[in-house]
């Protein structure tokens, strides 16, 4: 009888088990993204002083043996100038890019672009390895609220070549839909997130 107990026992509690494994878990837009983005192949670096960007800018280039970025963006290039590294202000030049973006996607884990950062040049023309700054104020739910607040951000003058990188290996193969079409958006990507709230 002992033994009938304790199997039924185990039952109950396998099935409480499973109850509460079923249970959908939420996840603030922050841990979110960060769960999308890290299981994508992203590299992720959380910062809460300049100081830390910066130091974790040095540590990406020494880690991956660079002597030269590009940077195109003003506030960017002053960080970058702290490094002792060659910084060509050229995207096109094939050099690893430190840029900035207009929004972190928390549901998909994707980064999204504009001509603000990428001038007119396709994502898949640019190089595979991306070092981007963004701040926890860019994290947005989903692709909806990110085009709201390109809109938002930049009435009457709204940018244009609007692209998202949504994998974060080069040894992932794009699908080939609508949206991605010619573009690949595999970049080998660090992402270096500053908290700004």
């Amino acid at each position: 009888m002992n033994f009938l107990r304790k199997f039924l026992g185990s039952q109950k509690v396998s099935s409480k088990e499973s109850f509460i494994r079923k249970q959908p878990v939420k996840l603030s837009l922050d841990d979110l993204f960060v769960n999308h983005f890290i299981n994508k192949g992203g590299k992720f670096l959380y910062c809460t002083k300049i100081e830390e960007v910066i130091e974790n800018l040095q540590n990406i280039v020494i880690e991956n043996n660079w002597k030269t970025i590009s940077c195109n963006d003003l506030d960017l290039l002053k960080l970058s100038k702290k490094l002792d590294i060659s910084i060509h202000e050229s995207l096109k030049d094939g050099y690893p890019l430190f840029i900035s973006c207009e929004h972190l996607i928390a549901n998909t884990g994707e980064i999204l672009f504009s001509s603000n950062q990428i001038g007119s040049h396709k994502l898949a023309t640019l190089s595979d390895n991306f070092i981007v700054y963004a701040t926890t104020s860019q994290l947005v739910k989903n692709i909806s609220e990110g085009l709201t607040g390109i809109k938002t951000n930049f009435r009457g003058n709204i940018p244009t070549n609007i692209s998202s990188i949504k994998n974060y290996s080069l040894a992932v193969k794009d699908p080939d839909d609508i949206l991605t079409y010619g573009n690949i958006t595999s970049k080998n990507l660090y992402l270096i997130l500053f908290e700004d709230l």
